[in-house]
């Protein structure tokens, strides 16, 4: 029988890794190892899971040497945006430095690296865009993100880097809000919202983004992918549509402009990708921003049942 490829997943604990994990093991074509900060807070077997301190160099070089994994899929990063802001050596060290050690570690056992980056490296200036638009960063989280992309780039293994754009989804214990639980909650207890309709997105359900990195993992897939959703929308034009799915009052919905809130980290206006390279070459097939909002619908119930 032929021994399964090992994968290893950093941020296993989070939204993305935790949809990773879960398709990971129904593929059941990896042997997979999850990694994450302290305890595993993952549902479910099927994988094993390894405590990882990824900003702790000698940790990460002892336990990737001793693992050998085929693929990495570096998910962890400090991704909170205002935090990165206001504390940047540690987002200096959750998303530069820790990203150097793995590659590093990467390099040493030959693993195929994948890095999950973001349009927040863009100035938002202009978009949807494509692999090859110019990355130049508008706050401290896209500066870190873009330094990682580079480190990957010049390392001496294969590697590919996943770019998304504002990932959403439900996280099992429902410990993690989004757009479409935010405008849900907040229509159905009766309450005004103000939402942007000056930013514009192309918004990335979880599964995704994950079923995007499995099939770079499984294709060997190298270079840089864009791996979103394929609707272009504001974030006034995503709480209309959440809205209207869930027959709420869509009066309630204000527009606003992005300078009517003040925040540490400036948000690049437009971004959003074109998938077009991620559906040829890897078949990638995102849902709909419509779509999506049926299966969190799903999810949702099920959590409360």
């Amino acid at each position: 029988m032929k021994t399964k490829k090992k994968i290893f997943i950093t941020g296993a604990n989070g939204l993305l890794g935790q949809k990773l994990v879960n398709q990971l093991v129904d593929k059941g074509e990896f042997q997979v190892i999850a990694s994450g900060k302290g305890d595993c807070r993952l549902p479910g077997d099927g994988f094993d899971y390894v405590p990882l301190d990824i900003t702790n160099a000698s940790e990460v070089e002892k336990i990737l040497a001793s693992i050998k994994p085929d693929v990495i899929i570096h998910g962890a990063a400090m991704t909170h945006v205002d935090e990165c802001e206001m504390n940047q050596e540690s987002c200096y060290n959750a998303n530069v430095n820790a990203t150097a050690y793995l590659v590093k570690a990467a390099e040493a056992a030959k693993s195929h690296f994948i890095f999950v980056s973001t349009d927040f490296i863009f100035s938002g200036e202009e978009g949807p865009l494509d692999e090859n638009a110019v990355a130049a960063p508008v706050n401290y989280y896209g500066e870190t993100k873009l330094e990682g992309e580079k480190l990957v780039m010049a390392c001496k293994t294969s590697w590919a880097i996943s770019r998304t754009v504002l990932v959403f989804g439900i996280a099992h214990d429902m410990s993690r809000t989004n757009i479409v639980l935010w405008v849900k909650s907040s229509l159905e207890a009766g309450k005004e919202i103000q939402v942007v309709d000056d930013q514009f997105r192309t918004p990335t359900l979880a599964e995704d983004l994950a079923a995007g990195c499995i099939l770079i993992a499984e294709q060997g897939a190298e270079g840089v992918f864009n791996i979103s959703g394929p609707d272009f929308l504001t974030p006034y034009e995503m709480a209309i549509h959440v809205a209207d799915y869930f027959g709420l009052d869509k009066s309630l919905i204000k527009r606003a402009d992005s300078s009517t809130f003040t925040q540490p980290a400036k948000r690049p206006l437009k971004t959003g990708f074109i998938i077009k390279k991620a559906k040829e070459e890897l078949g990638f097939e995102p849902k709909t921003f419509q779509t999506a909002i049926g299966i969190l619908a799903k999810q949702i119930n099920l959590a409360r049942a």
